[in-house]
């Protein structure tokens, strides 16, 4: 009998990647998936715990699955389940646990699944985790995230992904470029790199990140690479000049700030000040003559930001010639510095900011759109029909909408992008279409 898993996954786009390649071995091994919200013999949650709020959705996953089939058996990877793998061993039918080292090799796990006793964990101390597992997804054949390295060895003090995840390791150039071909062979054509903390690639091979994207533009069949989040202070010059050089390369950029306060920046433990992100971003524009498209995350609400610090963050953000604000409102997790210090925002506060960030990130959005409208650009279209349009991707990150039609699905054309559609996304007319 054929059985049949259920996956869900929860966070960034490594999980997401990491689980994509679980569900390719278990298609190898025969077994049938299903969707999350059906009866499965066997239910993988990979988890998130960047958040309190993010527990909360993995608790509110795991017992879905349960409710859905009683008699199914429920497995738990991911960061919650290493950073507390027996508060998730005490609801009421999980069967297994795997921490970080393990979270891979569920299918050694499951040989005897018709056995259910108590709940298994498997885990071990973060400090010795040095298990590199390679990823990617493919749930969109047009474009892929490969996975190129893990762990942080930053300790940046609202942070659990060191204590999730452990240090930052990575295999080897040659061995990523392999990933990127067999990717290629899918047949997709763009491939986003992304990590923990990917700019520090290189860590456990005596290489580096800017050697990794020499090779990888060498990959014949991979159109396009975007670079997924790169602290400030690992964006070099020759970096941002090797993707202003290569035409694989996409003009997208994703740097986290967090607090436009350098006190702040202080108490977070960040290896950088405002001085420096200023000077990255005008780079950044002056190569790219402003049409790069520059993503910025932002913490607010970190125990001692007061009114000042916040207008300060504010001002800068405002000040910054960027495209758009990843807005995330600070959450306490156990084991980090910043759970034990003073001066807490309460939560009316932390709102109010966070709803003052998402309006300045609307505005800094269309700004950037408008600039690009009369503009001509490559864009990549996806394969999802909404109601007769679909969507795709400019070099820079603009979201376009044209009318259906299969031919253009995972290919590349020369578009004119027009003006606004009611989503806020732009029309545009396509060029070179044959």
């Amino acid at each position: 009998m054929i059985k049949k898993v259920a996956f869900s996954t929860l966070g960034c786009k490594l999980n997401f990647s990491e689980t994509s390649t679980l569900s390719q071995m278990f298609s190898e091994k025969k077994y049938k998936q299903v969707s999350f919200n059906e009866k499965a013999d066997i239910y993988i949650i990979n988890t998130c715990s960047v958040t309190a709020n993010a527990d909360k959705k993995d608790r509110q996953l795991i017992r879905k699955a349960v409710r859905t089939n009683p008699d199914a058996f429920v497995i738990v990877i991911g960061c919650y389940a290493q950073l507390k793998p027996k508060e998730i061993s005490q609801i009421a039918g999980v069967d297994l646990v795997l921490g970080a080292n393990e979270k891979l090799n569920v299918l050694k796990y499951i040989d005897n699944i018709e056995n259910k006793k108590t709940p298994k964990i498997y885990s071990c101390d973060i400090d010795n985790v040095n298990n590199f597992f390679p990823a990617y997804s493919f749930g969109d054949r047009t474009r892929s995230f490969l996975k190129i390295q893990d762990g942080c060895d930053y300790n940046c003090t609202y942070c659990t992904i060191p204590l999730a995840r452990g240090k930052s390791r990575n295999q080897s150039i040659k061995d990523t470029v392999k990933q990127a071909e067999r990717i290629a062979k899918k047949g997709a054509k763009e491939i986003i790199l992304t990590g923990v903390n990917i700019g520090d690639f290189g860590q456990s091979t005596n290489e580096n990140f800017f050697s990794l994207i020499k090779e990888l533009n060498k990959v014949n069949g991979i159109q396009r690479y975007r670079i997924s989040s790169i602290e400030p202070n690992l964006l070099t010059s020759e970096i941002i000049n090797f993707v202003a050089e290569n035409k694989k390369m996409m003009p997208h950029f994703h740097i986290p700030l967090q607090s436009g306060s350098d006190y702040i920046l202080k108490k977070m433990k960040r290896r950088y000040n405002t001085s420096l992100f200023s000077q990255k971003i005008e780079i950044i524009n002056k190569i790219f003559n402003q049409k790069a498209f520059i993503g910025v995350d932002v913490i607010t609400g970190f125990p001692g930001e007061d009114d000042t610090h916040f207008e300060q963050t504010y001002n800068f953000l405002n000040s910054l010639d960027v495209s758009f604000l990843h807005v995330f409102t600070y959450s306490d997790r156990e084991n980090t510095e910043s759970f034990n210090q003073k001066n807490k925002i309460d939560n009316k506060t932390k709102e109010y900011r966070s709803r003052k960030l998402h309006k300045l990130s609307e505005k800094k959005l269309i700004e950037f759109y408008q600039k690009n409208l009369n503009s001509i650009h490559n864009v990549l279209f996806e394969s999802q029909n909404n109601k007769g349009i679909m969507h795709g991707f400019t070099d820079n990150y603009i979201k376009v909408s044209v009318n259906y039609d299969k031919n253009l699905i995972n290919n590349i054309f020369e578009v004119k992008l027009l003006d606004f559609d009611s989503e806020n996304n732009i029309r545009a007319e396509i060029l070179n279409k044959k």
